[in-house]
């Protein structure tokens, strides 16, 4: 799974209608359609549009025959895998009909355009891994931790015998770690994964 890191516009013509693209980051639907209103064009014949975050989205189609551009445009978002992503295609209508085929390729190959080019990030599941370790061993498991680059010790606290610490690894990472405070400690630390 991956997120955009800023928006991204794409523009190109297919048959005398102009089609601009716009893609950005969300994090609700609010914010998904501030978006939209912000980046549709009044004069413009059509703005479509859809949104993925999480499990719940949402398409428009803004007059042109229905599943012909907000589906296709939402397709774009799933087929290179993006959650929490907005994209608005706008249509200035050429004269030239296109038919519903000729939509979906237009709104859905203008919107995966703009995707494709646009600056990504992947999503890693994580977890927390609470780790109670003894004194001795404190410094030396805290040390390994900071060398692991997809590691954060996130929180830290000490009782009478040594620390916990809570620490965010990535989901395919989390046994490795529970081996490697093992290890350091010869089984003296406890490892829960939450």
């Amino acid at each position: 799974m991956f997120v955009l890191t800023g928006c991204e516009t794409f523009s190109q013509e297919i048959k005398r209608s102009r089609f601009h693209a716009v893609a950005g980051p969300v994090v609700d639907e609010a914010a998904a359609k501030e978006f939209i209103a912000a980046h549709g064009e009044a004069a413009a014949n059509h703005n479509c549009w859809a949104w993925r975050i999480g499990a719940a989205y949402r398409f428009g189609d803004d007059g042109e025959p229905a599943g012909t551009a907000g589906k296709p445009i939402l397709q774009a978002i799933d087929g290179q895998k993006l959650d929490n992503a907005v994209v608005v295609v706008t249509r200035w209508f050429g004269g030239i009909l296109l038919g519903s085929g000729g939509l979906i390729r237009a709104y859905g190959g203008t919107a995966a355009a703009c995707l494709r080019a646009a600056e990504k990030r992947a999503v890693v599941a994580t977890l927390t891994a609470r780790i109670d370790c003894p004194f001795a061993d404190h410094a030396r498991v805290r040390a390994r931790l900071a060398a692991m680059p997809d590691a954060e010790v996130t929180a830290e606290t000490f009782h009478a015998t040594g620390a916990e610490m809570a620490v965010r690894v990535p989901e395919a990472r989390a046994a490795e770690v529970a081996r490697l405070v093992t290890d350091i400690t010869s089984g003296r630390a406890r490892v829960d994964v939450i």
